[in-house]
């Protein structure tokens, strides 16, 4: 009984049921995977152009953009080098304009110093000053300099009018009264070194004009100028002046 029961089970109705299925040749399979896949591929590229072409992102599109932006950094270049260029002038333009108006400004004093000279020139010659035998000093200052201790002077020489046929040779000297520390000192101008610059020769009339230098520290009171004539030990001419 067991083995009619076995028998019915393995050809009966309640037997297993059996698929007949076709065989296919694995390249048919390889074939058709690589035919799938190109086809996933070729949706993917389509997919993204179509997306990169919806957002504008067109390939010809894109080197047009890039075109225009060299050609505007070309640009931009050329306009900075010109803004450098134009930039570079003006500070120059600058430079020589205010060159030029230092200039007119050095000018325009001394055509100030030049008339105010011929001035007191005019006004000596017109009055019965310059009819004795005296050098006559005009128009002596002194005042502070930039750098401390330094001092300028500036005078006017005029012969008289008995020797303005010959020429009058001499030296300047400069007497300077200062207190310093509480003490009283005099010091003489000019030194071993600058006793060139002291020098005179001149028929009718110098402007004379320099600096000299004392302690910061020392308070100068006032100074006196001295003209001698070669060969004499006494002054022809003095002027003091009070600081």
């Amino acid at each position: 009984m067991k083995r009619w029961s076995r028998l019915r089970q393995r050809f009966g109705i309640a037997a297993p049921r059996v698929a007949v299925q076709t065989h296919i040749p694995w390249y048919w399979r390889w074939l058709g995977m690589a035919l799938f896949l190109g086809l996933a591929a070729a949706s993917a590229a389509w997919i993204y152009d179509a997306g990169r072409r919806f957002a504008g992102f067109d390939s010809s599109e894109l080197a047009n953009v890039q075109q225009e932006l060299e050609e505007a950094r070309s640009e931009l270049d050329r306009l900075r080098a010109v803004a450098n260029a134009a930039e570079r002038r003006l500070a120059i333009e600058r430079a020589a304009q205010q060159n030029l108006a230092k200039q007119i400004r050095t000018l325009e004093q001394d055509n100030a110093r030049v008339r105010e000279e011929l001035a007191t020139l005019d006004s000596m010659l017109s009055s019965e000053a310059r009819a004795g035998n005296a050098l006559a000093i005009y128009r002596f200052k002194v005042e502070p300099n930039v750098l401390p201790g330094e001092y300028r002077y500036q005078l006017l020489l005029v012969t008289p009018r008995t020797r303005s046929e010959r020429e009058f040779n001499g030296r300047l000297e400069l007497v300077v009264s200062l207190n310093e520390g509480g003490q009283n000192a005099m010091m003489s101008f000019p030194e071993a070194a600058e006793a060139g610059n002291f020098r005179l020769a001149f028929k009718y009339f110098r402007r004379v004009e320099g600096t000299f230098r004392v302690n910061p520290k020392a308070k100068v009171e006032n100074v006196q100028v001295r003209v001698y004539e070669t060969g004499s030990s006494q002054p022809r001419a003095t002027h003091t002046v009070t600081l």
